[in-house]
């Protein structure tokens, strides 16, 4: 019998996922543009051992329902808070992502919304745009360099931007929640802080921690207390891990003199004062929307599903990884 793999959201290439059909899996995709909710699964196989799943299409208990066959929920992606995992370990379902292949898209994004604040760019180009002259009127930015740049959470991400940042000539703080050797550190060039000394000391604040339930709403009205005055505040993280009201409130009372989101405590929609502040770079969860970092997360993501079904290559997975015993 074939394996049977259902997606819930269109691929960005579909042919990044030829290999499943070569394999002999039958793959059932939706059309370009299209994606299913838990409503309108009925053309979907419910004999389905794979679901194929991402960030905006999330797999409810509902959603498992309709597959009582599932063996493996593959999320394109790194985060995996969009998927019931209370449902899936109770079904026992594996549950894998793709930590790979996000890495570089994600940590240069970071890079370039925090180049964006300290440089003002986003500024003068929206100033440049609306006067229709390039006459320089003194705006001012501030030099990265001998700057203390704090990194709440150090997965593959974080370590890339601090790859990045080193040469700036910048402290490098991280956190996390078991901290790594220190001849590593050494090596890395990174210091490690508890996070209210991260806090305390950092000009800049990069938040790379997952969704849980001890992170949510990390960055708050009394964390903020704690962060130097004029300090920024980049989150490429997950939304919720600020709580957006605090930090909207800091900015305005002039706490934060910045901040740059790729994400939203309410997903794809920012709060309405972010829309006029001049001080905040705001960008649509695009931090893997690059040509590059998405086929290497289909790439990533079909060889998870097929390590899982086969065996024919290894597989890390992120939760409940005996499912396939």
């Amino acid at each position: 019998m074939n394996h049977k793999i259902a997606f819930t959201f269109p691929p960005f290439k579909p042919e990044g996922y030829d290999e499943l059909k070569e394999k002999g899996c039958e793959v059932f995709m939706p059309e370009p543009g299209f994606a299913y909710s838990a409503d309108d699964l009925s053309s979907l196989p419910e004999d389905a051992e794979v679901t194929a799943s991402s960030f905006t299409h999330p797999t409810t208990e509902e959603v498992m329902n309709h597959f009582p066959h599932l063996r493996m929920i593959a999320t394109y992606g790194v985060g995996f808070n969009n998927i019931d995992l209370d449902a899936a370990k109770k079904r026992g379902i594996a549950v894998s992502n793709t930590p790979r292949s996000v890495i570089q898209g994600t940590a240069e994004l970071t890079m370039a919304l925090l180049l964006s604040l300290t440089r003002r760019i986003t500024v003068w180009d929206s100033r440049l745009r609306r006067d229709r002259d390039a006459v320089n009127t003194g705006l001012m930015g501030t030099d990265l360099g001998g700057k203390t740049i704090g990194l709440v959470g150090f997965g593959n991400i974080a370590r890339r931007v601090a790859d990045f940042l080193r040469p700036y000539g910048v402290k490098i703080l991280y956190n996390k929640r078991h901290r790594l050797d220190p001849l590593e550190e050494e090596a890395l060039g990174v210091t490690y802080a508890d996070l209210e000394t991260l806090l305390r000391e950092s000009d800049i604040v990069s938040l790379h921690t997952p969704l849980n339930a001890e992170s949510k709403h990390l960055i708050n009205t009394e964390t903020i207390k704690l962060m130097r005055d004029g300090a920024i505040l980049v989150n490429v993280a997950r939304g919720a891990v600020m709580d957006e009201q605090a930090v909207v409130d800091a900015l305005q009372s002039g706490k934060l003199s910045g901040a740059a989101f790729d994400i939203f405590e309410h997903n794809d929609k920012p709060l309405d004062a972010l829309y006029d502040m001049e001080n905040v770079v705001m960008t649509p969860h695009v931090g893997t929307q690059t040509t590059e970092s998405r086929l290497a997360m289909e790439y990533e993501h079909r060889d998870k599903m097929l390590g899982f079904l086969l065996g024919d290559r290894p597989v890390a997975y992120v939760y409940n990884p005996a499912a396939k015993d």
